[in-house]
């Protein structure tokens, strides 16, 4: 295991400030020819993670399971599914990403299982045995209906008839992932025990999944109605209620203080929460970082659902400090589950890559960074005859499901499926990506993935992007700033977030090295479309009001 950059208590932890790579190991690297990403292939890829300078690679989940929600409906916790390989080959990308400096995160789901688990099976055939409350069962309405109007977040009822219980259990997602019953003791022992089994062979933490499902009411009210902005029906069910009673629970920082106190047992190590975008997750994310009894980190999809300008990013980025101040929140603009950033909020194009590349590594807090986002990848469009995902099948045509972000990683443009596989992959190659094949991209200093590298080598040099506070968040038109401060160094960050160029008064001692075209002329900084500058604040001038007038397109450049 890597050292920790300082010893005792938190301050000094490695994940504070940390930049954490995603693999999402099903499309990654292929390393047996059967057109799926794998341990091995991520064996063979760990370099070019570590060149990165990430700090650490979270690997979603590569555990047994029938595959229908792609490993996250687990049929046993501490066994690899054969299609990725074998535990021997787990422990040598441990070593390996050891080796090469990185942590290793991995997936652990406490939530729910896969309707095949061992468990869940005795659960439902033995409803007189030990396991027969392991599971959230509860019987039907008087009329042979479901016990309540909860929704899955997949769509339909969150019930499933068994017939074997003559019951209902309960599925917050598929109905292939009966959800576990956190309160029973034996359930949470049985976890512990399963994350220390990982631990145990070296891993540096945890992502947990769908942490605001591992809780919910017991009364099993019914949520009430919400009703669809402007009248207009959504495409998902779930967005018709209020969801005060099957998630959110109170009782949840109870389960994440187990999973702390386990966690405390292995110093060095750390957990990231996954938070729904129900509610208010940025608060939630505050409460369950902040006092060393929840998770080290948490983060929430509801900032990549969100859209994107000057004004939207400063009030996230104020409310985020402010919810978070300790810098708990961990920053993520894409990952497998949403759409890919650089298509999201922008135009797919390189410039916009790297403002958003930028954007997210200079926050207050952790960052997540999902495979192909350093390449700048757009999202892909698949057809809907080759999608896998089903809750992309559920909902197609208005929602495409997540396949698009989950397309094979190209790593060689002139090889056959950019070198992904010699087989069919699972999920087809894009030609718009394999031009943005990572060979392509080290060949051409200019390239999204030569930003990355720079501008994280830069952020090393610079406390108080990694540890220090935000501050002064303000936008003015297409103008984001923001300070960050640390002891000894105070930043001014700015950020072009439209396309034409802007004029502004100049302040601070201008910086370089990150890679970002900025330019003074005399008293004026300017700023072009899509770009960042930085500027380090003498202390003396700290708490100076910065030079009033508003950023002002400048004129059009003649071509």
């Amino acid at each position: 295991m890597p050292k920790d950059e300082a010893q005792g208590g938190d301050e000094g932890a490695w994940w504070r400030g940390a930049v954490i790579y995603e693999v999402y190991p099903r499309s990654f690297q292929d390393g047996d020819g059967d057109g799926i990403g794998d341990l091995k292939g991520l064996l063979r890829r760990l370099e070019h993670v570590a060149a990165l300078g990430v700090d650490a690679v979270w690997i979603a989940p590569f555990y047994a399971s029938p595959m229908l929600d792609f490993g996250y409906d687990v049929a046993d916790h501490c066994a690899v599914d054969p299609c990725f390989g074998t535990l021997a080959d787990f422990d040598r990308v441990v070593a390996r990403a050891h080796a090469l400096g990185l942590r290793v995160l991995i997936d652990q789901v406490w939530s729910h299982t896969s309707h095949r688990h061992p468990w869940f099976l005795d659960s439902a055939a033995n409803p007189g045995g030990p396991r027969r409350d392991w599971y959230v069962w509860a019987d039907p309405r008087p009329d042979g209906t479901p016990p309540n109007n909860w929704q899955s977040v997949f769509g339909g009822p969150a019930w499933r008839w068994d017939p074997r219980r003559r019951q209902y259990y309960l599925h917050h997602f598929l109905t292939a992932q009966p959800a576990l019953n956190l309160r029973h003791e034996a359930v949470l022992a049985e976890l512990e025990r399963i994350g220390r089994f990982w631990l145990e062979r070296g891993v540096d933490g945890v992502r947990l999944d769908a942490a605001d499902f591992l809780c919910h009411d017991d009364s099993l009210a019914d949520n009430p109605p919400r009703p669809p902005p402007g009248g207009v029906m959504p495409v998902k069910p779930f967005g018709l209620q209020e969801h005060r009673h099957d998630m959110m629970h109170p009782d949840t920082g109870a389960v994440l203080a187990r999973l702390r106190a386990l966690l405390d047992a292995y110093p060095g190590t750390a957990a990231v929460a996954e938070l729904s975008s129900e509610g208010d997750p940025f608060a939630r994310a505050g409460r369950y970082t902040t006092g060393g009894a929840g998770v080290h980190l948490a983060y929430s999809l509801r900032l990549a659902k969100g859209g994107f300008g000057a004004a939207e990013m400063a009030a996230r980025i104020a409310h985020i400090a402010a919810c978070a101040p300790d810098g708990g929140y961990c920053w993520s603009f894409s990952n497998h589950d949403v759409e890919r950033v650089a298509s999201r909020w922008g135009d797919g194009g390189a410039a916009f890559a790297k403002l958003a590349m930028a954007l997210l590594l200079c926050q207050q807090g952790a960052a997540i960074v999902y495979q192909g986002e350093e390449l700048g990848l757009p999202q892909a469009e698949v057809p809907f005859e080759r999608l896998r995902d089903p809750y992309g099948i559920n909902f197609w045509p208005q929602f495409k499901g997540r396949d698009g972000a989950r397309t094979p990683m190209p790593w060689r443009a002139g090889a056959a499926h950019a070198g992904f596989s010699d087989a069919e992959p699972w999920l087809p190659v894009p030609e718009a990506h394999r031009r943005r094949a990572v060979d392509a991209q080290e060949a051409d200093p200019d390239s999204v993935l030569n930003a990355w590298r720079r501008f994280l080598r830069w952020r090393r040099r610079h406390p108080a992007l990694r540890h220090g506070s935000t501050e002064n968040v303000a936008a003015d038109g297409a103008l984001l700033r923001f300070e960050r401060a640390a002891p000894g160094e105070r930043l001014l960050c700015l950020f072009n977030c439209g396309a034409a160029t802007l004029r502004l008064p100049a302040r601070g001692r201008p910086l370089a090295g990150h890679g970002f075209a900025a330019r003074l002329e005399g008293e004026t900084l300017v700023l072009p479309a899509f770009a960042a500058a930085f500027a380090a604040i003498p202390p003396a001038a700290a708490d100076t009001p910065a030079p009033s007038g508003a950023a002002r397109p400048a004129a059009p450049t003649p071509n």
